[in-house]
């Protein structure tokens, strides 16, 4: 059958390539109560028994990059012999009425090449006057549906002839230009449903972040890890030096904390007999707030059993090789214009090692003095970081984090923390004053933390009392001490490997995004006035 398009719109080759007169700006208070008029206007009709304003029975056929795969390459005289007949339904995007014949897009969640987009084409002849009279009366950002023929309109852009609409959801709220979109950043983040519908590039953010994530739990699962789920709520915060969130259980009456990390439980479980146990687990720390951290974040932790830190470096490296390859397809990124190569083996560097390579100070890498002054030069004060008491190897972190850290641009996995930064780690052998620990680094940010565990269950309990008097000399991130955990590892705690990977940390990378509020839906912000 073909389709009557009056001459006059030839017939509207689309809308895209129409030019529309803007109309003069109104006050978003006056739109909205436009809109409640109209909304009011429905349900009068529903009570009519004229329709029903919020219908819930229609059920789309498609999405809109399913037809523009399925038909877009197919000449109007084949879709025209084909006839399909399709419903789908979106959120109305853009319009344009000319007297008898309109032209409007909507927008599901589909991705395709027009972004999830497809243009209906609606006749008072074909719908009727009463229906097409109430059409043209529709607002952008109302949710539309439609049924009709798919077809290709003069300048070739696919479309579907509709021969039925229905608004199923009335929009109270105008939308923000549909040409500039939301132009300040706080008010994308504060309403992240009005960023979402608005913003291409952010919903796709999104979709690669849900991709990447599942592709880290089935490299998992491929590799025997027993995905778990542990306590957020906490009697006890442990697992990581932060400041906790502290709240209160009503019912139990007693101090509750949100979980900082969930090592301590998860050990837990390995002293209890699984071998290999992993956790993509939500955590809080009650700091600040960058482009780098959220009070409120995603990581993954995971333990294996007989596994030590050179075992987890390797199992890591392949971790974000297999993410960043099945999320992206490939393993050459881009980062702010700057290259990023997870294709070539992630470099491994002591902390001294770093330094001497990354700075001037490898004839001073052991003067603790020289490190000191260095260290008040870079803007570190005496009383709040206690430069004078520390050790040698706690001045060369403060160093390193203050003069390497941001230098480490290409995968660098970092080896041998001290041991008393480090409680939870297992001692060197060969030189217990450091760690088997590493931090893995990409682009200047830490990325993961991983060691050998330390199942010693004696020397676990001399070093929580260490960190019991960091914390009454006043250090609010030092740990508590976990009579639990330490029960447990007296059973006895297989030697075990542990490692947390920053979920969020790890989308900026594989998402560009330059800051961590970019990848988290609903990232914290102060209370609106």
């Amino acid at each position: 059958m073909a389709l009557c398009i009056p001459p006059a719109f030839s017939p509207f080759s689309d809308f895209n390539s129409m030019t529309t007169t803007a109309a003069p700006a109104q006050d978003e208070n006056q739109l909205m109560a436009e809109r409640r008029e109209k909304l009011l206007a429905m349900r009068e009709r529903q009570a009519q028994g004229k329709g029903v304003a919020f219908p819930n029975d229609f059920k789309p056929s498609h999405r809109a990059a399913e037809l523009v795969e399925a038909h877009n390459e197919k000449s109007t005289e084949t879709l025209l012999e084909q006839g399909h007949v399709v419903k789908i339904a979106g959120r109305m995007m853009l319009k344009r009425v000319m007297g008898k014949a309109s032209f409007a897009t909507l927008q599901d969640a589909s991705f395709g090449p027009t972004g999830g987009r497809i243009q209906i084409y609606v006749t008072r002849d074909e719908v009727g006057e009463e229906l097409y009279a109430l059409f043209k009366h529709w607002d952008l950002g109302d949710i539309v549906a439609a049924e009709g023929r798919v077809f290709k309109t003069r300048t070739g852009e696919l479309s579907i002839h509709a021969t039925q609409v229905r608004l199923l959801t009335k929009s109270l709220r105008p939308m923000p230009d549909k040409f500039h979109g939301i132009a300040d950043q706080e008010v994308k983040y504060r309403q992240r449903y009005v960023d979402l519908m608005t913003d291409e590039a952010t919903r796709r953010r999104f979709v690669a972040r849900s991709q990447a994530v599942s592709a880290l739990r089935e490299f998992m699962v491929a590799h025997q890890f027993l995905e778990v789920e542990t306590p957020m709520l906490h009697p006890i915060p442990g697992g990581a030096n932060a400041k906790p969130f502290v709240t209160h259980h009503n019912a139990l009456d007693q101090q509750m904390f949100l979980r900082i990390a969930p090592e301590l439980y998860l050990k837990r479980l390995i002293v209890g007999g699984f071998d290999r146990v992993f956790e993509i687990n939500r955590s809080y720390r009650n700091e600040g707030i960058s482009v780098r951290h959220n009070p409120e974040f995603t990581m993954m932790e995971f333990y294996a059993a007989y596994w030590n830190y050179l075992d987890l470096m390797d199992f890591t490296e392949s971790l974000i090789r297999d993410a960043a390859q099945k999320a992206l397809g490939t393993l050459q990124l881009s980062y702010q214009g700057r290259a990023v190569d997870l294709s070539q083996p992630f470099e491994r560097l002591t902390i001294r090692e770093a330094i001497c390579k990354h700075t001037e100070a490898a004839a001073h890498i052991d003067d603790a003095v020289w490190l000191t002054n260095a260290l008040k030069k870079l803007g570190l004060s005496e009383a709040k970081n206690k430069l004078s008491t520390r050790s040698l190897a706690s001045l060369q972190v403060l160093y390193f984090e203050e003069t390497v850290e941001e230098k480490l641009w290409q995968p660098t996995f970092i080896c041998e923390h001290p041991t008393e930064i480090s409680p939870l780690a297992r001692a060197n052998d060969a030189r217990p004053e450091v760690t088997e620990r590493f931090e893995l680094y990409i682009t200047g940010r830490e990325f993961g933390n991983g060691f050998s565990e330390l199942n010693d269950a004696q020397d676990q309990a001399a070093r929580l009392q260490s960190q019991v008097a960091a914390k009454d000399e006043g250090d609010d991130e030092a740990m508590y001490y976990d009579h639990d955990f330490v029960r447990a590892l007296e059973y006895g705690m297989p030697p075990t490997g542990g490692c947390g990977i920053g979920i969020d940390r790890l989308m900026m990378l594989l998402t560009d995004s330059a800051s961590i509020r970019d990848v988290i839906l609903v990232p914290a912000l102060r209370r609106e006035a």
